[in-house]
């Protein structure tokens, strides 16, 4: 059953508000997750409009001092030192607030949880979405894999935290949305999620045979046709004791007159090399793949029905020997016979990932100038370690793209780059940074091509934001582990990589 599910709308009271809105100083739009606090700490976060309700007991009919402070944005100091305004609070009153945009990219809105619209709604003003409150009993979601499938886009994530009870869902849930070229938002504007429930209303299990105590996670998502030629969306699954320990693992496949995902293939646990993170299509010499970045596109298949079920036709793209794993007190590295690294595809021999790399070079066993993944910082030529992220051709580059996050033990996961290479394999040299998120995380960044405008100079782009591994001891109210919309104008000069 799919729905759009949420808590009726209170009678909006503008009267009883003073509207705060907060505006892109370039754009005039109303900028989302922007921090205003009082002198008292008394904090506010401003919705998907920019809009905050303020009605503070004590303090209405005052005059009242605001910091302004907001991820990847700007509010200029007073003498003092102090980034905030003093406004005339009056009940049914408003002011407009002008920030500035360091950030390449422009936060759009939040996609999922609870509260979304909140503030636009108590002050009465309209809202894109039709769920602006509560849709499906969502209060946060994690990491998302979206394909178009059957002429709709369908959305899945990993855990969902729910109102009821602490502990949510933790076995995939899903929606749907029309496409903008079929009575779908403008995804400038939003995303109508129309989310699959259950008999309580709240988002239900999308793999329901995987009836185990641990959570499960998918990936890899990607649709391709079977042998009968009928189009088919398959994933790789993750069964998870905890966070790093996977005790489980294969392929599910959409079932469309149940709307679940079920067991397609399970893979043994000790395959060298399978499916992981975000999919993308790529014809070499005539022949279909699939590639999946992790967090380059470093790993491939076949992109027919037999292939990507079988572990064996699954290859890396790396340097070490055919057949070899990873291993850090003796890798069996490949050279040939003038002693230069072979980088190459090779079965059943997995990529090195960024973590392994950088300890090879600290070892001096291979120099940065070696890799094809050697992303560094344009301006500062500082290296660039990543952890995840999503890879798509973009017809207005004439190349691929990557959105990534940075993650190297240095840096928490809030740092979003931009790279581009002619190919999927690289070389990857140079990476701007389009986003950042002071002392909390962005993880899993996935740009959405079915989204693209104007040739692929606009993309879209949407992260988890969330404290979780940050050590940032307060989590953003609403903002929690959700899922935020970027956009990413390609001509925008700051986007100029060295030649």
């Amino acid at each position: 059953m799919t729905a759009c599910a949420s808590a009726a709308p209170p009678n909006p009271d503008p009267a009883r508000y003073f509207t705060i809105e907060v505006l892109d100083e370039s754009t005039g739009r109303g900028v989302p997750l922007v921090e205003l606090k009082t002198t008292s700490s008394i904090t506010y976060y401003t919705d998907s409009n920019g809009i905050v309700a303020f009605d503070e007991p004590g303090l209405m009919d005052q005059r009242v001092f605001f910091f302004v402070k907001s991820h990847g944005y700007e509010f200029p100091k007073d003498g003092f030192g102090f980034a905030g305004v003093a406004l005339d609070v009056k009940p049914g009153g408003g002011a407009q607030v002008k920030v500035k945009r360091i950030n390449i990219a422009e936060r759009l809105y939040r996609i999922t949880g609870g509260g979304i619209y909140r503030d636009s709604v108590l002050v009465g003003r309209k809202v894109p979405i039709k769920e602006p409150l509560l849709n499906a009993q969502v209060l946060g979601q994690d990491s998302v894999f979206a394909s178009v499938y059957k002429g709709k886009v369908r959305w899945f994530w990993g855990d969902t935290n729910r109102v009821a009870y602490p502990l949510g869902l933790f076995a995939v849930a899903g929606a749907t949305s029309d496409l903008p070229s079929n009575r779908g938002l403008d995804p400038g504007v939003g995303v109508n999620l129309n989310y699959f429930t259950g008999e309580d209303g709240f988002a239900r299990k999308m793999a329901p045979l995987f009836d185990q105590p641990h959570p499960l996670w998918i990936d890899g998502l990607v649709t391709l046709k079977d042998d009968a030629g009928r189009e088919r969306m398959v994933a790789h699954y993750s069964l998870m004791k905890s966070l790093g320990e996977r005790i489980g693992r294969g392929l599910v496949v959409y079932n469309d007159s149940t709307d679940t995902f079920e067991k397609l293939k399970e893979f043994d646990l000790s395959i060298p090399v399978g499916p992981a993170g975000q999919a993308l299509r790529v014809s070499v010499d005539g022949v279909d793949y699939i590639y999946f970045c992790a967090p380059y596109p470093c790993i491939r298949v076949r992109a027919d029905w037999k292939s990507i079920q079988d572990p064996a036709q699954y290859e890396g793209y790396t340097s070490l020997a055919p057949g070899s794993t990873y291993e850090k007190d003796s890798p069996k590295l490949e050279r040939d016979a003038q002693g230069k690294l072979v980088w190459a595809w090779k079965k059943s021999t997995p990529p090195i990932t960024p973590a392994q790399q950088s300890e090879l070079i600290k070892a001096g066993l291979m120099k940065r100038e070696e890799s094809p993944q050697r992303l560094q910082d344009a301006d500062t030529k500082a290296p660039v370690q990543l952890h995840g992220g999503s890879t798509h051709w973009n017809d207005y580059r004439k190349r691929y793209v990557m959105i990534a996050q940075q993650g190297n033990g240095t840096s928490h996961l809030g740092e979003i780059w931009y790279a581009e290479s002619e190919k999927p394999e690289g070389p990857w040299v140079n990476a701007k940074k389009i986003v950042t998120h002071e002392k909390m995380d962005f993880y899993n960044p996935t740009q959405h091509r079915f989204f693209d405008q104007d040739g692929g100079r606009v993309i879209y782009f949407e992260g988890t934001y969330t404290n979780t591994f940050s050590g940032h001891p307060t989590p953003t109210p609403r903002y929690e582990y959700n899922q935020i919309m970027y956009r990413l104008d390609l001509s925008d000069p700051r986007l100029k990589m060295p030649p």
